[in-house]
């Protein structure tokens, strides 16, 4: 698979990216009104184009949100996907695993989800937080009941290739891989987290567990930037999104999604000629 277009956001694939320097603020801000129009243009592109890829059958397109807690990533998927057709899309959160999840390898349970051909499938996080929650939370490694000799200092390392290896494969039989990692400062993050307090429609989204995640942040862009740095490729490329401003987030992921469509070649299966001598069969029949 070629390299996606040139992105100010996309995370190359030479080792070079650094979170330190990722903007959680819009580069360059077009304004509200202008993200709320190009948003509108890119979701109703992605709605014209997602019948077009069910009926043409040779991708499926798998969409990744991995963030902080509070970066947007719910409002995100709601937002790009709002005009596409409920039967073409699967949606799937992954939260902590299963006991039964827990008795295979880390890959399995997001694998059994994957989109088929033809579908748009979502995973609001997904077997990246085996390198990232799990990475910054070592108890979590140790209740996995991995043999002895996986407990050593390049696990990491390791499942980076497994992912690496996962996804090309993955891409080679024609799923499109799209990664968006949500940047929020962590400022940000704080005024949102408030907001649930004091707002009583969003107090349903209010974990204390998330604000002590806060003490964290640190490690957790280490484990950002190693994960994204290893596994960002032509076949699956990162995209780190500012997600300080919302609107103009949620028009930057739908236009790579948008364009990436486009990007794909769709189109509707011609019919050939047996197929016409038998619809002409079966309107004689419907008109008779």
């Amino acid at each position: 698979m070629s390299a996606p277009a040139k992105n100010p956001y996309l995370v190359p694939f030479d080792d070079t990216f650094r979170i330190s320097r990722a903007a959680t603020s819009p580069v360059d801000d077009p304004g509200k009104r202008e993200c709320k129009e190009r948003l509108e243009k890119a979701t109703a592109r992605i709605a014209e184009l997602q019948p077009i890829l069910h009926a043409h059958d040779h991708h499926a397109v798998l969409i990744i949100f991995q963030a902080l807690d509070a970066a947007g990533k719910d409002g995100t998927i709601g937002a790009v996907l709002s005009g596409v057709n409920p039967a073409g899309c699967q949606v799937h959160s992954f939260k902590a695993p299963s006991a039964e999840e827990l008795d295979h390898d880390f890959l399995w349970r997001t694998t059994v989800r994957l989109p088929q051909r033809g579908m748009i499938g979502v995973f609001n996080r997904s077997y990246y937080e085996e390198v990232l929650v799990v990475r910054v939370h070592p108890p979590i490694l140790e209740a996995q009941k991995l043999p002895d000799t996986l407990h050593s200092g390049s696990i990491w390392e390791e499942r980076f290739e497994s992912i690496r290896q996962h996804e090309q494969h993955l891409a080679r039989n024609g799923t499109v891989i799209l990664k968006f990692y949500l940047h929020v400062s962590l400022e940000e993050q704080r005024k949102r987290f408030l907001s649930r307090l004091d707002e009583p429609e969003k107090h349903w989204k209010f974990n204390p567990r998330d604000v002590r995640e806060r003490e964290h942040r640190e490690a957790y862009m280490e484990a950002y930037e190693d994960a994204l740095r290893a596994t960002s490729r032509a076949w699956a490329p990162w995209y780190a999104i500012p997600a300080d401003d919302k609107p103009y987030m949620r028009m930057c992921v739908a236009e790579i999604v948008a364009g990436t469509l486009a990007g794909l070649g769709l189109r509707f299966p011609e019919p050939g000629d047996e197929d016409r001598a038998r619809w002409k069969e079966m309107r004689s029949l419907l008109e008779g």
